[in-house]
């Protein structure tokens, strides 16, 4: 039997405007009539974004108002899982196009608010209204001259005219620049040009003595035997040396600093010193308390003394005394039938 051949593609790439080329795609445009979603070609072809980020964009812009759009929402309508789900969302709010706002409602319970922008850099710059231009100033017409009157059997008197003075002009009035408006849409995370804080520097010990620079020197070279990953370098472990020497000088035990640094590193690690450096600079343990410090936390409490309960001995209520008796109702009420009798 003979291939069979699709009349509708070979119809289709008929209709095609120009010449086909001879690699690479072929694009077939049909125009959308219904259930279509516009997309942005900024979007479409990010060059930091994920193919994973873009189709979860995609199918975020494309879900009704008020749709669900959490990391488990999004798990129920797509393939992939809840973790790379949550990457491309992350990456969409570095990015500005997502933003999830934390909103304390007038009960008292506090909820997110999701927010996805199509166009995260037209928030960005948004377009200022053109500035009003101001009302022409009045015309101001002159007044007409009046006719000379004439005079019977004499000679017409000269009689003087007025000559308009042009009007001063009218001052300007300054028109105010328009005020700029906010930006709807501020991303969380500040964009790469932003000037960065200095990092912390690398702890130090108050005195290298020899005997910490062998034991940090000895823990450093010794970490590839735990965690295949951190295999470092002699000039790595000159330089670490200090901050492992300031965690021993402050009483932390070989294994508690091996574990603090070699503990779930992330894979691919790239840079094994660089992560040394941040975590030996960040998890740095406080210095151990003084001796003073310590005498306080030994020294006695002082004591509250608490009243026990007493059973009353005419009604059974229970009340608070040092000894035992009646309680105030039965006391009163004794007194006010003895002050009756007598």
């Amino acid at each position: 039997m003979d291939t069979q051949h699709n009349t509708a593609l070979t119809r289709a790439l008929a209709e095609v405007p120009g010449p086909l080329p001879t690699s690479g795609v072929i694009h077939i445009t049909l125009p959308h009539t219904d259930r279509f979603t516009v997309v942005g070609n900024h979007l479409a072809q990010h060059p930091d974004l994920s193919c994973t980020a873009v189709g979860i964009a995609v199918r975020i812009q494309s879900l009704p108002q008020g749709a669900k759009v959490g990391i488990k929402a999004l798990a129920a309508r797509c393939k992939e899982g809840e973790k790379r789900i949550a990457a491309a969302l992350s990456e969409l709010e570095a990015h500005g196009y997502l933003r999830r706002v934390r909103e304390r409602l007038s009960s008292g319970r506090v909820i997110t608010r999701t927010v996805f922008c199509n166009q995260p850099a037209a928030l960005l710059h948004p377009r200022r209204p053109a500035a009003e231009a101001p009302a022409p100033a009045p015309m101001q017409v002159p007044a007409p001259v009046p006719e000379p009157t004439p005079v019977p059997m004499q000679e017409p008197a000269p009689v003087p005219v007025r000559i308009p003075t042009a009007a001063p002009p009218a001052p300007e009035v300054p028109v105010a620049p328009p005020a700029p408006s906010a930006p709807l849409f501020v991303p969380r995370v500040p964009p790469p040009t932003a000037p960065k804080a200095p990092r912390r520097p690398l702890p130090q010990p108050s005195d290298l003595t020899p005997e910490l620079d062998r034991a940090a020197t000895a823990l450093l070279s010794d970490l590839h035997r735990h965690a295949s990953q951190f295999f470092l370098s002699e000039d790595d472990v000159r330089r670490l040396v200090p901050g492992v020497a300031a965690w021993l000088e402050r009483a932390a035990r070989p294994d508690s600093i091996r574990r603090a640094l070699t503990d779930d590193p992330p894979q691919p690690l790239k840079h094994p010193a660089k992560l040394l450096t941040h975590r030996l600079t960040e998890l740095l343990p406080p210095a151990p308390p003084g001796v003073d410090a310590l005498a306080a936390l030994d020294r006695p409490r002082p004591r509250f003394t608490v009243t026990p309960f007493q059973t009353c001995e005419d009604c059974d209520r229970a009340f608070r005394s040092p000894d035992p008796g009646h309680c105030r109702d039965c006391r009163e009420a004794r007194a006010a039938y003895a002050q009756a009798v007598a």
